[in-house]
């Protein structure tokens, strides 16, 4: 099982590094530049739903497991609920509200109508066999089909889940469903109602942010070098993506270590030794180093593509870039945000730059419910252009407000949750 992207076990020991706190910051901030009134912000600070649930699984071997699972529901406002699934040793419900929040601000930015979701299964994916996953997929499905659907809320893949784990939570749904019902979900397979250009869809929405920050910053791209942390989906397409247009990528990293080449890494070799060996480990194309090395190489563009929590106030003075695209969610903690700024660093947030999956799966859903499909070029000339439209419209809030992009971004959606809000009112 491969993960949506490569992980690096995120540290929780200090409150700094609780997610939903890091959002709850940022948030103030935004809602105060905004003036909402205290009834609002509570409105838009507190998930409408949050189910836990127990999962008993039994193994290959015989022997029974149960794992905790997690769903929430951050808001509903602009329409269905929208967000991935996440299986991790390390997921907890505070993490699990803190992207539930992070996808309604991004829905907004883009201005997709969904609200926000998020769910998690507390596993270790990298331990169990395809069998096991099927039924820890399955069996969580059943746990929490009650408030998913298409017009309710619309899981995706995330950390440690594919297209194949969306297939099954599909095929469950539509078991109990006595039907078919492929809109269930997206980041399914191509052929069961799945989108081309999905899969790469995160990674091409942060090659626009890379382009739109290096245009705002008047950076020569051909002269530039990138740092990305992650290997995965993310990390791995915008690496990728980034080599195919002649851009020098000289460090990339797996979930244990990375590799750094000054000249520029050769990528499509890198992803190949992965894909044989699922560890940089024995690359020959590059210097190996360790994950916290990665962060602090110079380099005009980092993109930290790997999990939350990863650029902290620790070791933010010590980054040697000039610009940052957050393909990872929260991978900036909030204390972090403030040391980045002095050193006039230009940070693209999370909830704008990783949004292009979101924006793929918003297509995914709408033709699935046509029963009508894209080309590829035309799913990913859509995708740039509503990216690009995006990143101008929260570099303008920026300018106006006088803040960084990460309060810009958090503006711009906070703003469009809560117009719909007040527009549709409170039912009692």
């Amino acid at each position: 099982m491969s993960a949506s992207d490569t992980a690096v076990r995120p540290v929780r020991e200090a409150p700094e590094h609780n997610p939903f706190e890091a959002m709850l910051a940022r948030f103030d901030v935004a809602a105060d530049v905004l003036g909402l009134d205290d009834g609002m912000k509570k409105i838009l600070q507190t998930p409408e739903r949050e189910l836990k649930v127990a999962l008993p699984v039994r193994l290959d071997d015989g022997r029974l497991a149960v794992y905790d699972g997690w769903r929430v529901q951050h808001s509903s406002a602009m329409g269905p609920c929208k967000g991935g699934i996440r299986y991790s040793p390390y997921v907890d419900v505070d993490e699990v509200r803190a992207l539930a929040a992070w996808m309604t601000w991004k829905c907004a930015i883009v201005n997709v109508p969904f609200g926000g979701a998020k769910g998690g299964v507390r596993c270790n994916a990298r331990e169990l066999s395809t069998a096991e996953i099927e039924r820890v997929t399955r069996r969580y499905t059943s746990a929490i089909m009650d408030i998913i659907g298409p017009d309710r809320d619309v899981p995706a893949p995330d950390m440690y889940t594919n297209e194949q784990v969306m297939a099954w939570i599909m095929d469950t749904y539509s078991m109990h469903r006595r039907g078919t019902h492929t809109g269930v979900v997206t980041g399914k397979p191509w052929g069961l109602g799945g989108s081309m250009g999905r899969k790469e869809a995160t990674g091409r929405g942060l090659l626009t942010m890379v382009r739109e920050a290096a245009r705002v910053k008047k950076l020569d791209l051909a002269k530039a070098n990138v740092v990305v942390q992650g290997s995965g989906n993310v990390g791995g397409t915008i690496a990728n993506l980034l080599h195919e247009i002649g851009v020098r990528v000289t460090a990339i990293s797996d979930i244990d270590s990375a590799v750094v080449n000054e000249k520029g890494l050769d990528i499509p070799a890198v992803l190949e030794h992965l894909e044989q060996h699922r560890t940089l480990e024995g690359f020959a194309g590059g210097t190996r180093i360790s994950n916290e090395e990665l962060l602090t190489l110079p380099c005009e563009i980092l993109v930290p593509a790997a999990s939350e929590n990863q650029i902290t106030s620790a070791n933010a003075a010590k980054l040697k870039c000039q610009i940052i695209v957050e393909g990872a969610n929260g991978p900036t903690t909030a204390s972090a945000d403030s040391i980045l700024d002095e050193n006039d660093v230009f940070v693209i947030p999370d909830i704008l730059a990783n949004a292009g999956g979101v924006v793929v799966s918003y297509f995914e859903w709408v033709q699935d419910r046509m029963g009508i499909f894209w080309e590829e070029r035309d799913v990913n000339t859509r995708l740039h252009k509503i990216m690009q439209k995006a990143f101008r419209q929260v570099h303008r809030r920026t300018k106006k407000a006088k803040v960084n992009m990460r309060t810009g971004a958090y503006i711009e959606g906070i703003d469009r949750v809560s117009y719909f809000t007040r527009m549709r009112g409170l039912y009692a």
